[in-house]
């Protein structure tokens, strides 16, 4: 072994290492005296298996994935240059984004929850220069246009790093230079691997604090919540499964002797009642009276873990439980979460996942070299303030009850001029209020002339009258 390859491989042990002494003193108090994650069953590793699998199993676990990832994808984005026009560069992401086939956001949108549940997430790229799974080992022959046929968003579970660069005057210093992914072919059981050269690999860590290949999941924070919810929520179902029905006790009279028929006979019969076969019970010599109910609320056990992730996550509780869906969130809270999620997009999203895979794409030839800086183009976003028609209509029947009330009012335009009243009352902007004072003064040009007209109308009907009353008039004057 070379002395470089030696001193990374030194350096990913004591990484390693690092984090195994760390993880071992979560939890500790008074030097060790005192375990609190043994004492409250919190395991001081999280492993990917442990991460999905709450994931997938565990409703507030998913959200806290979901959530803020659905929601700042939502829309998509189109590229533009700095010249404000279309370019060949903006035509070619839009065609790659409406190819249904290829289906690239919502594959961008599934990488972003991978990393998200691990501490990597990588995306298998299927370029036209493979004709068997041998060529997936060599780098992606660069050519001016490349086709991209296929991507697919994959965990760190079927994607693993096989090797990495350990030359130190390399540019990809300690990156991944080859993986094992896991496909399958129909079935599970068909599961095969293949070697991978990262060139046809786009790969992104979870939330790093400067490590390049691995982050923290996103749910190691609220990992503690988390199994304290399960806890909490689990043990209340036991519970009301237990004590919904009662448990019972009997007392056998002192006089009394039960003989063993009559033992299995009484025995038969509570096995049957509580198997919901047997809704009465006929006893001799036994007295059954019912245990008395214990019975508790979870709600407020379950607000103060629901609050607790959301204070770590930044995601509102009711956004996070999904509550908006039969209970409007607050306007405060759409408006901080539409900022959090705004942030992501600049902060994360576009240095951490668009602008490193449009920049690949470019190198690869997918899509058209731009003759500016990669830093030079913008990512335009739909807006997130974008209101749903329910939105639409309630805001519109309320403007008009408004508008009514300041049109029925005399006084109202000699205290607040109707542009003023558009835009502070209202609140339309200045496009909107030119539209609106264009039509009304085209609605009081079209009122004016046909008053008009009508007035012409009548005059018209006057002097037809005036004649049917004198038709003499005529002959009088050619005589």
């Amino acid at each position: 072994m070379n002395k470089s390859k030696q001193g990374f491989g030194i350096k990913v042990l004591s990484a390693i290492v690092s984090r195994a002494l760390l993880a071992a003193k979560m939890g500790t108090q008074y030097d060790g005296d005192r375990d609190l994650y043994q004492a409250l069953g919190y395991p001081t590793t999280i492993t990917y298996a442990a991460s999905l699998s709450k994931y997938l199993r565990q409703a507030i676990a998913k959200a806290v994935i979901d959530r803020p990832v659905d929601d700042s994808w939502q829309g998509g984005c189109l590229i533009q240059e700095d010249t404000g026009k279309e370019t060949e560069l903006s035509k070619a992401w839009a065609s790659l984004i409406k190819n249904h086939n290829l289906g690239l956001f919502s594959t961008l949108t599934k990488l972003d929850k991978f990393a998200g549940i691990g501490t990597y997430g990588t995306m298998l790229l299927g370029f036209d220069d493979v004709s068997c799974s041998e060529d997936f080992r060599n780098p992606v022959e660069m050519a001016s246009s490349r086709k991209l046929l296929y991507c697919n968003a994959l965990g760190e579970d079927c994607a693993v790093i096989a090797s990495y660069d350990t030359d130190p005057l390399s540019e990809r210093y300690g990156l991944p230079t080859m993986y094992d992914v896991r496909t399958s072919s129909g079935e599970e059981r068909n599961n095969t691997s293949i070697s991978v050269h990262h060139t046809r690999m786009f790969h992104i860590a979870g939330d790093s604090l400067g490590n390049r290949v691995r982050g923290r999941s996103r749910l190691e924070p609220v990992w503690n919540n988390l199994m304290d919810l399960e806890k909490v929520v689990g043990g209340s179902g036991e519970m009301f499964w237990r004590g919904a029905r009662p448990g019972y006790s009997g007392k056998i009279d002192d006089e009394y002797s039960m003989s063993e028929p009559d033992r299995e006979d009484f025995k038969d019969q509570l096995d049957e009642y509580e198997h919901n076969l047997r809704r009465f019970l006929i006893t001799k010599g036994v007295e059954i009276s019912s245990l008395s109910q214990q019975l508790a609320d979870p709600k407020s056990y379950v607000d103060v873990q629901i609050e607790m992730i959301s204070a770590e996550t930044g995601i509102p509780k009711r956004i996070l439980t999904g509550s908006e869906v039969g209970e409007l969130a607050s306007s405060q809270d759409a408006s901080n979460w539409n900022g959090r999620l705004s942030n992501r997009r600049t902060h994360y999203i576009e240095p951490v996942i668009l602008r490193p895979f449009i920049e690949m794409l470019m190198v690869c030839g997918v899509l058209p070299a731009t003759k500016v800086q990669i830093k030079d183009f913008a990512i335009v976003w739909q807006s997130l303030d974008e209101k749903s028609d329910k939105d639409k209509a309630e805001v519109g029947e309320i403007r008009a009850r408004s508008l009514k009330d300041y049109a029925g009012n005399p006084l109202g335009e000699s205290i607040v001029p109707p542009e003023a009243f558009y835009r502070f009352f209202l609140g339309f902007n200045d496009d909107e209020i030119k539209v609106i004072t264009s039509l009304q003064e085209a609605y009081v040009a079209d009122e004016e002339r046909d008053i008009q007209d009508g007035e012409l109308d009548e005059e018209d009907d006057e002097s037809k009258k005036g004649e049917e009353d004198d038709p003499k008039g005529d002959d009088e004057d050619a005589e």
